[in-house]
């Protein structure tokens, strides 16, 4: 197959795909916090709320209390006992939301 044809079948290829498709944005600080503020995200076997005042309750059989925050253009999260924050990237697509983390570990749910 030569360029040209190759060229013309991707071209097919990305407008026959459904307008409905959403693709995933990355969110910046103000649209993290928009997104989570108030909202309960789920996820397979677990689901956490995140709290306006930064307090945020993940339960996967039992509750857990961390804090989070976004700031940098990321999530941030701590949970004690431990003194450190974790930070993820977050990427949303309708009421998809992901969280990416610098080793490349993703995490999938739906808000609500």
């Amino acid at each position: 197959m030569n360029k040209t044809a190759i060229a013309a079948l991707a071209a097919l290829v990305l407008w026959a795909r459904p307008a409905s498709a959403q693709e995933w944005q990355r969110l910046d600080t103000e649209a993290i916090t928009s997104a989570l503020s108030d909202a309960r995200v789920t996820y397979e076997g677990a689901w956490q709320d995140f709290r306006a005042s930064g307090r945020t309750l993940y339960n996967a059989g039992r509750d857990s209390w961390g804090r989070w925050e976004a700031r940098g253009d990321r999530y941030c999260s701590q949970w004690p006992p431990a003194a450190g924050w974790a930070c993820y990237d977050v990427d949303r697509a309708g009421d998809l939301i992901r969280f990416t983390g610098d080793s490349g570990d993703v995490t999938e749910g739906r808000l609500e």
